[in-house]
């Protein structure tokens, strides 16, 4: 069979340029990332995350409009000096926690497992730890609440909590259980922080059998910190040092 020249050429030049094509084309499509619920969720979360830090400094910038317009106000004469400053340092209390304040929020109810079931090699698991505590006050805390009290034991960031023996010790007091937390904040998210699934109040609940009730309250109030505490090594940075 007699091939033609010109055909032949034709095929062989069609071949190189499909191969030089591809190669083209390989070079240049980019790589394409599978889109999956997982990476979905983690955006959202992202995004969540990143409209709270902005509703957060619209406050703060809203705070400090504020502020401006009081010291300009104590400049002109028309706020009397003393006022202000008293109102200023009750506001300051209030957040650092030596004011008793109220407001919505929940009521968190924590005792052992006492049934005789629960009693044997993982009787450890059915009581209530400091860590288990620390764990639900960190949730709370995540999920907003301004304002938490142990057994009517005010918690601030130098708080400690920690097991001794059958009881817990908050403050310097001891408390046994029932244990009762009490946090302000808006109830519905303060709630699922500790009953949705996946949470760390879940978990008790249903794997180690510790008994959780929460209540939704209308006024939940908070008593103020009555301890003494004292900075030994921080110390305050004045503006321009």
């Amino acid at each position: 069979m007699k091939i033609n020249k010109t055909n032949f050429i034709v095929f062989g030049l069609s071949i190189m340029l499909g191969i030089i094509l591809a190669v083209q084309l390989k070079q240049k499509v980019p790589e394409m990332i599978p889109v999956t619920l997982k990476s979905i969720e983690a955006t959202k979360n992202e995004i969540k995350v990143l409209n709270k830090e902005i509703e957060e400094l619209k406050i703060m910038i809203k705070d400090k409009e504020e502020k401006i317009k009081m010291y300009e106000s104590i400049l002109d004469g028309n706020e009397n000096l003393s006022s202000v400053l008293k109102e200023e340092l009750e506001k300051n209390k209030a957040i650092a926690g030596f004011k008793t304040v109220k407001g919505p929020g929940i009521m968190i109810k924590m005792t052992d497992n006492l049934d005789e079931n629960a009693f044997g090699q993982a009787f450890d698991m059915d009581i209530i730890h400091d860590v288990d505590v620390l764990r639900i006050i960190n949730d709370l805390r995540d999920a907003g609440a301004e304002a938490i009290s142990i057994n009517n034991q005010r918690v601030l960031a130098f708080s400690e909590i920690k097991c001794g023996g059958p009881i817990i010790r908050i403050n310097g007091r001891s408390i046994g259980t029932p244990i009762y937390i009490r946090a302000i904040g808006d109830p519905q998210v303060l709630s699922a922080a500790i009953n949705a699934p996946n949470t760390y109040g879940y978990a008790l609940k249903n794997i180690s059998q510790i008994n959780i009730e929460t209540s939704m309250e209308d006024e939940i109030i908070i008593p103020a910190y009555m301890g003494a505490f004292e900075f030994r090594y921080a110390k305050p940075v004045r503006e321009g040092d």
